[in-house]
């Protein structure tokens, strides 16, 4: 397997800046995940990488070598697509080997490699199938499994798994993470769906108008957001965002208070002097109900209540006329139009400048 270093690169369509200078490097065997609203690149960036895209600037190198105007073919990747593109009178065999058949591969190294890539993938007992014949997951499998025959220093999924239903994600998803396991492989993977990203990323890369925003673990973007971009793209629902105005400092913290949050003290870093105008992002999970004793209480009514199960979302309308949203303990019942007071742990808190 290979690392994969991006030194400024860049991609334009005529006057159209797509990619505005990337800077990265994925090691060796790492499962990296580009996220990120439509149409902010990170397709484009993963069809460079393949070489199905024209690199307008900058350097991308897999291994030791700069691969700019290296052939797709030559350049030691694999890539599986948000369609299967399988061929659809072909056996599944005949289309896990399709590569090897082109590479002009023996007999015996045909056999080998696709009886390892069944084995691994669990499809030993489809390969005489047809794709008509196959579920939505199984056709998955295919793309993936001639993916692996070529043994590719590195494997690029597009979106694999959106065209899956939510049962069959699931699967996939825990499939793809054991395929990486197993191989070691250096992997990059698009994808819109943060429970993939979260699950199955060692590196997030989170991307906004084909600029980087943050790159780091999963947990790490989702404790230490570093802008309200990030903050707001990264956990589901979103992190609620109020506006406070600073009342003053308390040792490491700014006490920040609006008219529906009683003043409360968040741990912050950020030079904001008394009357500064912030940004406070409290994300659903850490919102609870209130009680006598505790701080930075906010006050709002019920207007929705969603009961999911292993959660219950309430939606508030605060006093001041803004919106938030909890996710409390499965049992919570709020009905609708009920006054409530919540609170939250200020060390769990963020404190952004509004630009």
């Amino acid at each position: 397997m290979a690392n994969v270093v991006l030194k400024d690169l860049r991609k334009s369509y005529g006057n159209v800046d797509v990619i505005k200078g990337v800077d990265l490097t994925i090691n060796d065997g790492e499962f990296c995940v580009f996220v990120g609203p439509s149409g902010c690149g990170k397709s484009t960036l993963l069809r460079m990488i393949a070489g199905l895209e024209d690199i307008t600037g900058g350097s991308l190198a897999i291994g030791d070598k700069v691969v700019n105007e290296v052939q797709p073919k030559d350049r030691g990747v694999a890539m599986v697509f948000q369609s299967y593109a399988i061929f659809p009178h072909m056996t599944v065999r005949e289309n896990v080997e399709f590569g090897l058949t082109i590479a002009k591969a023996t007999k015996a190294e045909k056999e080998a490699k696709v009886a390892e890539a069944a084995r691994i993938l669990q499809m030993e007992h489809l390969l005489d199938r047809r794709p008509s014949q196959l579920s939505g997951g199984q056709r998955q499998r295919v793309a993936i499994g001639r993916a692996i025959v070529r043994k590719p220093e590195v494997f690029l999924f597009d979106e694999p798994l959106s065209n899956l239903d939510a049962s069959l994600r699931m699967d996939m998803r825990m499939e793809i993470g054991k395929l990486h396991k197993d191989l070691r492989a250096t992997m990059i993977y698009v994808t819109h769906d943060q429970v993939e990203a979260m699950t199955l990323a060692d590196k997030i890369v989170v991307l906004r108008d084909g600029i980087v925003q943050q790159i780091g673990a999963p947990m790490d973007l989702y404790h230490h957001p570093a802008n309200l971009f990030v903050a707001g793209f990264i956990g589901s629902p979103s992190m609620n965002f109020l506006d406070v105005e600073v009342k003053g400092r308390d040792g490491d913290a700014l006490v920040v208070s609006n008219g529906a949050l009683d003043p409360v003290g968040v741990p912050s870093t950020l030079e904001a002097t008394t009357g500064t105008r912030l940004k406070l992002g409290i994300r659903p999970q850490y919102l609870r109900p209130s009680t006598d004793t505790q701080a930075g209480k906010l006050h709002g009514t019920v207007t929705l209540t969603e009961r999911l199960g292993s959660e219950t979302v309430v939606n508030l309308r605060l006093t001041d006329d803004s919106a938030l949203i909890a996710a409390l303990g499965e049992d919570a019942i709020f009905d609708r139009g009920r006054n409530v007071s919540l609170s939250f742990d200020p060390t769990r808190a963020h404190l952004f400048f509004a630009e």
